[in-house]
């Protein structure tokens, strides 16, 4: 797995914990045990982490603290978190991820 293909399911589990917090504050029914979910999601992430690269860790979780959101897509070299037209520099390549050079999160170029 890529460091993009990691971050991207790094995200995923970001999303799926915010959407079970708020759901949990929701006060949802007792029949739907959220707790444990919200743990499974925990364990999963810190199994993910594990295996990212510490720079890449970092770059998205600065982004995501500030945003609440650590990837963007690209449509067109347009950057969807920032709407800055990106560089041709920032074009996507088989090396490591890119990151926008105006909002700083890890851009997802699919």
């Amino acid at each position: 797995m890529t460091g993009l293909e990691t971050l991207v399911r790094l995200h995923d589990l970001d999303l799926l914990r915010q959407e079970l917090n708020a759901r949990s504050s929701a006060r949802a029914p007792a029949a739907v045990p959220i707790g444990a979910d919200v743990l499974a999601v925990q364990r999963a992430r810190a199994r993910l982490t594990a295996t990212l690269e510490r720079r890449w860790l970092t770059v998205y979780e600065r982004a995501h603290a500030r945003y609440g959101r650590g990837l963007a897509a690209v449509r067109g070299r347009v950057c969807q978190g920032c709407f800055i037209t990106l560089p041709t520099s920032a074009l996507p390549g088989p090396e490591s991820p890119k990151v926008c050079e105006s909002c700083g999160r890890v851009l997802c170029w699919r």
